[in-house]
């Protein structure tokens, strides 16, 4: 044991000398000189104390006695330096310096190896290091960072530990021989406080601090496992056969025992972030299962209410026509209803390019460059100290933002915590998009039921209506009514009624029946001019008027010619009786270009047939009117079949235009402000990127754009 003592100090000497060297090579901070003396000193002192052992002379323990003043002398300003306070006195330095004199002459006097002269450096030595730990403590517990707390309370444990076991140590001097521990346990402070020092906010504290107290904590039980089985049960004879049965039995214990070693340890320093963890699970695994987005917003609310990390939290989702974000669920604090993405598009260009942002960090830093996100911030309310996390879609950017507070301390979570929160995002993506896809099987399921339906009332309805409406025909032309006008009335009401039911009967036999009809490369401003042309024959009162504003030359398109006139005319009939017959239509035309495969709203059976290049090149046709606007909630709801506001409307209008032309590959797009009226955008693919085959086994109905 004397022969392994001094060996194990020397090495850790030359640690601490090398962590002293690496400190300083990354700054030159007064924080970094205090601790390269601080841990330069500890590598002399195990220096000097191995070659007290090998050469047995008087010198070296001399030296070592100097070394072992000095050493509070560095740690009381290196830890005060760790936790700055402002407004604070450095009582115990002056108290340490003060002190040390003395002790510093007694341990060079030729008294050094009295009783009286070791119990004094003794006390001073760990009386002072005690102090200074204390000292670290309570700096640490009076900071609002709940980060700077755990770092400060990682390091005392570690550091009370070292000097613990280093006051074993100097049971040497009374002729007790103990394993070097604290020499050990002294270089795992030195390089934890190392990283400490180096890094501001300790990003991987939590990792580091982890896997090293178990892989201590694994190695002394593997060291015990052997001493056991080696020293105490066996001798030198069976030495081989007792190792390797110690090692079968740490290879037996030995992932079970590193399981519930990190668990506790876990648990004991790092109560929250363990928590949080656990929250966080328990928080992904109930996502995994929703498919619905007012579920999630539901389940994600209460587990961030149940993990009690988060005071306030809220969910915005992207609108269709990407104006914004309207917020779907939140507690806590009151927030806003929604996130404009003008006055919020700095925070949204970060959040482009990074995953998340602390907005609490940001307005600390007050850098120049960070001011316009610090004002959308502002604007942000309860949130403007949270963690922002952006919800990205697939091919789509950000589709959700996610915000996160915890107004009880400043920087409420570490690097490490807001990574945390990170995987809750992703998750919320995944959910976005499984409910888009579970839409899209519903819409099928319910087309492919109407599709049944259609079957059956084309000859359960159709027949018996014509029967009725030609028997209505055929008395209106004898005139077996002449006579009698309640009669001829009542024969009207018969034959209006029966072109209605008609026409309701018809156009649910084409939204569920849905037919592309003959595709050809199409002019669309020709057929714009054409139906205009038709409709402004229809007006006659010339209450509407009709403009063009036409895009000269605009590629061609591949679509029906009679479908596109359908969809138009619907359109702009649409528009006239919006403005109830006074007002103005603009329909215009323009060239647009795309991300390679999207069209926004397009459904994705249309975008996997069209073929995909870097930039898709669309065409656009736009009817504009003047009338009073569409109201959100039935913007919301306008493309869902026999949703109508209209008393004698059958609801299937726009559906049957949207269906017509998401044949083509393409999709209408719809922007609405109450009292500024509404523009109906058909957005199609050039010629060059039109489907060759356009017909789909089931037309999707998207959402509109708000």
């Amino acid at each position: 044991m004397q022969d392994l003592r001094p060996k194990t100090i020397l090495f850790c000497a030359v640690l601490a000398l090398a962590i002293a060297l690496s400190v300083l090579l990354r700054g030159r901070r007064s924080v970094h000189w205090l601790f390269a003396a601080f841990a330069t000193d500890i590598a002399l002192w195990y220096g000097s104390q191995s070659l007290a052992g090998f050469f047995r002379a008087d010198l070296w323990e001399r030296v070592t006695g100097v070394l072992t003043v000095l050493l509070p002398q560095f740690a009381i300003p290196l830890f005060q330096n760790i936790v700055p306070l402002s407004g604070s006195t450095p009582r115990l330095a002056r108290f340490a310096a003060i002190v040390g004199v003395p002790v510093l002459a007694v341990s060079v006097s030729p008294y050094h190896e009295r009783p009286f002269a070791l119990g004094a450096v003794y006390t001073y030595f760990f009386g002072l290091l005690a102090a200074a730990l204390v000292a670290l403590a309570r700096r640490g517990q009076s900071s609002p960072s709940r980060a700077v707390r755990d770092r400060v309370r990682f390091l005392v444990a570690v550091g009370a530990a070292a000097t613990t076991f280093s006051l074993a140590d100097f049971l040497s001097y009374l002729g007790v021989h103990l394993p070097p521990i604290g020499a050990v346990l002294a270089i795992v402070f030195l390089f934890v406080l190392a990283e400490s020092v180096t890094r501001a906010r300790l990003a991987d504290i939590y990792e580091l601090a982890g896997r090293l107290l178990v892989s201590t904590a694994l190695a002394f039980c593997l060291a015990a496992i052997f001493y056991l089985f080696v020293m105490v049960i066996g001798g030198f004879e069976t030495m081989y056969l007792n190792a390797v049965l110690a090692a079968i039995v740490f290879l037996v214990l030995f992932e079970p025992l590193q399981t519930e070693v990190e668990r506790r340890i876990h648990q004991f320093f790092f109560r929250e972030r363990y928590d949080l963890e656990t929250s966080v699970a328990e928080l992904r695994n109930r996502l995994a299962h929703v498919l619905e987005i007012e579920e999630m917003s539901e389940t994600l609310m209460q587990g961030l209410d149940r993990s009690h990390r988060v005071t306030t939290a809220a969910l915005y989702m992207r609108d269709q026509d990407g104006d914004g974000f309207d917020l779907v669920g939140s507690f806590g604090a009151a927030v806003p209803k929604r996130v404009a993405s003008l006055g919020s598009r700095p925070l949204l260009d970060r959040l482009e390019k990074q995953a998340s942002l602390s907005l609490e960090e940001v307005a600390r830093e007050a850098n120049n460059s960070d001011a316009a996100v610090q004002a959308a911030a502002e604007a942000l309310g309860a949130l403007k100290d949270s963690v922002a996390l952006a919800v990205r879609g697939e091919q789509e950017g950000v589709v959700a933002l996610l915000f996160a507070a915890d107004d009880r301390v400043r920087e409420a979570f570490a690097p490490e915590e807001v990574a945390l929160l990170e995987t809750i995002a992703a998750q919320i993506g995944v959910v976005v998009a499984n409910s888009r896809v579970y839409s899209r099987m519903k819409e099928r399921d319910r087309l492919a039921a109407l599709g049944s339906m259609a079957a059956g009332l084309a000859h359960e309805v159709k027949n018996p209506l014509g029967a009725i409406k030609g028997a209505a025909q055929l008395l209106e032309e004898v005139g077996a009514a002449a006579d009698d006008p309640a009669a001829r009335e009542f024969v009207g009401i018969i034959l209006e009624e029966a072109n209605r039911l008609d026409r309701v009967v018809g156009s649910f036999l084409d939204y569920a029946r849905p037919h592309a009809g003959n595709p050809i490369p199409l002019d669309l401003n020709a057929a714009v001019r054409r139906t205009v042309q038709i409709l402004s024959s229809q007006i006659t009162d010339g209450a509407v008027d009709v403009q063009q504003d036409l895009t000269e030359p605009l590629p061609h398109t591949r679509m029906d010619p009679e479908k596109f006139r359908q969809v138009l005319m619907n359109l702009m009939q649409n528009a006239i009786q919006a403005m109830d017959g006074r007002g103005k239509i603009t329909v215009s035309t323009a060239v647009r270009r795309a991300a390679r495969g999207r069209i926004a709203g397009a459904d994705a059976a249309s975008i996997a047939r069209r073929s995909l290049v870097d930039e898709t090149e669309l065409v656009e046709v736009s009817v504009r009117d003047t009338g009073p606007g569409i109201a959100p909630k039935v913007l919301r709801n306008l493309f869902i079949p026999f949703f109508t506001t209209k008393a004698q409307g059958t609801g299937l209008g726009l559906a049957i235009s949207q269906a017509i032309v998401q044949n083509a590959g393409g999709t209408i797009e719809v922007h609405s402000q109450p009292g500024d009226g509404t523009t109906f955008t058909i957005v199609l693919p050039a010629a060059g990127d039109a489907l060759a085959s356009p017909i789909p086994d089931a037309p999707l109905v998207p959402a509109p754009s708000v």
